[in-house]
């Protein structure tokens, strides 16, 4: 048995996501340099982390529990994670119960005294009479609410977690990106009664020669304000634009390493997008081609909103915000403050 220290990364870089820290799971993926690794994300399911640390436990509690004669013992708690990397201290805790149980057995005591459970909750008489079983209150509980099967609507076809989605702007189309390296368009003007359809975006590099999958999150995705073209961002460092009917219409490769967040702006002919090589680039949608790269980011920029047609907002792990504007070299505003 062996694995390497990238395996160990990649479970833990695989959690932060699923657990809701975005920002700390891309701080972690860049300074592990996750996205050089060979993993392939789509094979490894969700919550691997967790299982993996269950079976240690269960494996933990078993030698516990275990005498040299064989003979299993119950654990006086159950075991917690971190009572699993001090088994030494749980083994003397449970050693000493059951010395204690042993020789309370030996006295006949048995947990029971005078034929009234020892275990019985009592309180003070007032009168100083015999105690007195006290009542516990009911705790008030809401009521869980259960959504029909009728008006839920599962969309089953991505093969890893889902990143993102985005509604169309214009048509019931539904757009999601997902850790199998894809981004789907989902039909949701057909009959409810029916699964919807959905359209495949699969993300691919060129390797030898030949297209392959990029095995690389699909992170970001933004819909153009007429709803007729999709941007995607990938971990494998390109966006990319796709037509409503999936056809790849351009890839655009500038940054050097995973991209978090892009967006259209209101006009329709600008792509904004931040990637971990502290970047932000404004495309021309047209062309595909960059159109200028901002270098002002100490760190990785995390997330950009447009504030006018040209202007921009970017923030990083450097704790700052730029405002930015096409065509000028240097920041129109900075923000510092977080911490």
């Amino acid at each position: 048995m062996s694995f390497s220290i990238d395996e160990v990364n990649f479970l833990v870089y695989r959690y932060l996501q699923e657990s809701g820290f975005h920002h700390s799971a891309y701080t972690f993926g860049i300074e592990s340099h996750i996205s050089q690794s060979n993993i392939n994300g789509a094979l490894v399911p969700p919550a691997a982390l967790l299982n993996i640390l269950q079976k240690g436990l269960q494996y933990t509690e078993a030698e516990i529990t275990i005498a040299e004669d064989g003979n299993e013992t119950r654990l006086t708690e159950s075991l917690s994670l971190i009572d699993a990397v001090t088994p030494d201290i749980v083994a003397a805790r449970q050693n000493a119960h059951n010395a204690q149980k042993q020789a309370n057995k030996e006295l006949g005591s048995g947990g029971e005294q005078n034929g009234v459970d020892a275990t019985t909750c009592s309180a003070p008489s007032t009168t100083g009479g015999a105690a007195t079983p006290v009542a516990a209150d009911n705790m008030d509980v809401d009521q869980s609410i259960e959504i029909p099967a009728s008006k839920a609507t599962v969309l089953r076809g991505h093969e890893s977690e889902v990143f993102i989605c985005a509604w169309n702007p214009s048509t019931d189309l539904l757009a999601s990106g997902s850790g199998d390296s894809t981004a789907r368009i989902w039909d949701m003007t057909d009959n409810p009664a029916t699964t919807p359809n959905q359209l495949v975006l699969r993300h691919c590099i060129q390797k030898g020669g030949a297209e392959v999958p990029s095995n690389k999150d699909v992170t970001s995705l933004d819909w153009n304000c007429d709803g007729n073209l999709l941007a995607t961002g990938s971990y494998d460092g390109y966006a990319r634009i796709w037509t409503t009917d999936g056809t790849l219409a351009s890839t655009l490769g500038q940054h050097k390493g995973p991209i978090f967040a892009l967006k259209w702006n209101k006009r329709g002919n600008y792509i904004l997008s931040a990637g971990v090589d502290k970047t932000t680039i404004i495309w021309d949608a047209a062309s595909g081609q960059c159109t200028q790269q901002f270098s002002f980011h100490a760190a990785p920029a995390l997330d950009v909103d447009w504030q006018t047609n040209n202007s921009f907002a970017s923030c990083s792990t450097d704790q700052c915000i730029h405002v930015c504007k096409l065509h000028v070299d240097k920041p129109i505003k900075s923000f510092q403050g977080h911490t």
